[in-house]
């Protein structure tokens, strides 16, 4: 650069800084060098002070932004992990992190395909022409088993109240086991049957809010949706060996070879072993009448509609296709059930008052021609129709109109004489008992005017606290009441009353069924629970009752001279000669007709009933195999085999 050019550079610039110190004076300068360095940006160019503040201001601005960005993504955040949480809970699942349920059921498959099969296999073994042996109880654990190993699987804990659930099934398998009542039988299943499906739905659902109404449409609800789900049976079955192909083929191929190649050395052998020992031929032979066609086509009937039904229903259980929120609709005007339940409540209290009077009281002339002991034995099962009725209006107006005292008032006063009905049914029905014995019906009568009681009074509470878990207070009080009433084996209770007050001799009890009283010796006492004139006498009746009723039914025909030796005349199925076209039964009545010759006159003649009661207990002693092993039909056979000898 020459002379010149530098001392014009020098000449700019000194000027340049005399007049920035002209403006701004070092002595009176507060702003710090890193201020006075801020008056120009990184390109050289001059910003006013006025500028400088504004940037400030929308820095700070800016930074309180941002701040408030980060705060609220936070919370978000903090949001979304409560939210996983409690979705967590509600599933069933516990833990930290939110479970990683998967989209299908079919994810599943690998687990429930095999595990549903051996289930399957299982309930073919227990309960294949055996409903009431001693593998029913162990069916019953095997399938609480399994739906506690599938919930796992699925993430699902137990819940409050399933132990309730899972024990009073088994007390009710376990009474199944203990009785041959085939009524007994039949209610025990259908209990099962129902706590179960309860139990799956409390266990996959949120059920602490819904009413008996919902319940009883979320079961028809599932089991509706659940026949749905079949083709999802192969889908997810196609799905999962689409995605299996190619791994662990080659071990199936070898299984299936190794198969073939045993059948023909198996038959061999078992048939060299079934003739060198006779015990083993024998049940080799029994196998084989297990495995005849029919036999075989029914249990694999049943393997295949069990695997369907039981998966079917666990897919539509976890896809959730009943609605687990519960609408409120009471919505109706409470007008409308206070006129219905307001008229029904008067005439109501009219009869109860009657009922009171004549009935409890008995002070009042009743109609012509009718006795009090008359009057009492009619209309038990007409009041517990009305009870049953009055039970379901009381719900209906509870579960769908509005609020209102007055309607609650008169629902109080509708249970209230609903109460009155119900013991008026009750003391009709002992008087009814008193003249004519016990029956299976009239037990069940009694215990169901008791079970409406106590649900009345359920309702009563339920009126006035909506919180009152109405449908677990009715399923114990449902449950703990059947379970008295099955363990207690009714048919045994009537034959010791009904026996009790029967003739004692066959001489006597020929007397009485022919209609010869002039020589009676029935005595009848104001102090005696039974007042009718005549003995008991519906042998008939007696007949038909099951092994439940053996020891009482088999020392009374001891006394009146029956012949026990009758149930040796025959043996099992597989101790009949090949071919032979004769049964068991034609056998037995051969037998009965030689002990006998008044034993064919009929189930009511006293000679007679009792043979055929006893063909019932050779059934018994013919087929007592392990799988069918049964407590009462047990403790009938050993009593009857005492008496023989």
């Amino acid at each position: 650069m020459s002379d010149n050019a530098e001392k014009i550079w020098s000449e700019r610039n000194g000027s340049r800084s005399d007049s920035i110190e002209q403006v701004w004076p070092k002595e009176s300068e507060t702003m710090s060098e890193k201020s006075e360095k801020s008056l120009w940006d990184e390109k050289g160019i001059w910003i006013e002070p006025e500028d400088i503040e504004k940037q400030e201001e929308k820095g700070k601005l800016d930074t309180e932004e941002k701040a408030e960005k980060s705060e609220g993504a936070e919370k978000t955040e903090m949001t979304e992990k409560s939210e996983g949480t409690e979705k967590a809970e509600n599933d069933g699942t516990s833990g930290g992190e939110t479970p990683q349920k998967p989209v299908k059921f079919r994810d599943h498959f690998g687990f429930f395909g095999p595990a549903t099969a051996l289930y399957a296999l299982f309930y073919a073994f227990c309960m294949y022409k055996n409903g009431s042996g001693i593998t029913f109880p162990f069916f019953l654990a095997g399938s609480i088993f399994y739906f506690c190993s599938s919930m796992k699987r699925l993430g699902i804990t137990l819940k409050k109240g399933s132990v309730f659930y899972m024990a009073v099934m088994m007390l009710l398998a376990i009474s199944t086991f203990c009785t041959d009542d085939g009524r007994i039988i039949a209610l025990n299943k259908t209990g099962i049957f129902l706590l179960m499906v309860s139990f799956l739905l409390n266990q996959f659902l949120r059920t602490e809010k819904w009413r008996l109404g919902k319940y009883f449409s979320a079961i028809l609800t599932l089991l509706f949706y659940s026949l749905g789900e079949l083709p999802e049976v192969w889908l997810d079955a196609a799905a999962y060996l689409k995605e299996r192909k190619g791994k662990g083929g080659r071990r199936v191929g070898y299984v299936f070879l190794g198969l073939l190649i045993t059948a023909p050395i198996f038959l061999v052998v078992l048939a060299l072993l079934s003739s060198a020992d006779a015990v083993f031929r024998l049940w080799t032979d029994r196998l084989f009448s297990v495995l005849m066609p029919g036999n075989l086509f029914g249990v694999l009937l049943r393997i295949a509609l069990w695997y369907f039904g039981v998966y079917m229903v666990l897919s539509a259980l976890y896809k959730k296709t009943v609605r687990e929120e519960v609408k409120d609709r009471r919505n109706g005007e409470p007008l409308l059930a206070i006129t219905v339940t307001g008229m029904l409540s008067l005439m109501y209290l009219v009869f109860s008052g009657i009922q009171i009077v004549y009935l409890f009281l008995g002070n009042m002339q009743l109609p012509e021609g009718y006795t009090y002991a008359k009057y009492a034995r009619e209309g038990f099962f007409q009041l517990l129709a009305v009870g049953v009725i009055n039970l379901i209006i009381v719900l209906v107006c509870m579960a769908f109109f509005r609020k209102n005292s007055l309607l609650k008032g008169i629902l109080t006063v509708m249970s209230l004489c609903t109460f009155i009905m119900i013991a008026s049914s009750a003391l009709r029905m002992i008087i009814y008992i008193r003249y004519y014995y016990l029956t299976f019906l009239r037990i069940m009568v009694l215990w169901a005017l008791a079970t409406l009681f106590l649900l009345f009074a359920g309702v009563v509470v339920s009126i006035y606290r909506e919180e009152f878990p109405l449908f677990r207070y009715g399923v114990t009080v449902v449950s703990v009441l059947y379970l008295a009433l099955s363990f207690a084996h009714p048919d045994y209770w009537i034959a010791k009353v009904n026996v009790a007050n029967a003739p004692q001799s066959m001489e006597q009890a020929q007397r009485y069924w022919q209609g010869d009283l002039q020589n009676a010796e029935w005595e009848v006492s104001e102090d005696d629970f039974f007042q009718t004139s005549e003995p008991y006498q519906d042998y008939r009746y007696l007949a038909g009752l099951s092994a439940d009723a053996a020891p009482v039914l088999l020392p009374y025909m001891e006394r009146l001279g029956y012949d026990f030796r009758v149930l040796n005349s025959t043996g099992g199925a597989s101790e009949r000669k090949a071919g032979s076209e004769r049964t068991v039964s034609e056998d037995y009545w051969d037998a009965v007709r030689r002990c006998s010759e008044d034993a064919v006159q009929g189930r009511g003649n006293p000679a007679g009933f009792g043979y055929f009661y006893l063909e019932s207990l050779q059934d018994c002693i013919n087929d007592m195999s392990v799988r069918k092993f049964n407590i009462s039909r047990y403790l009938a056979v050993r009593i009857a085999r005492n008496l023989i000898s």
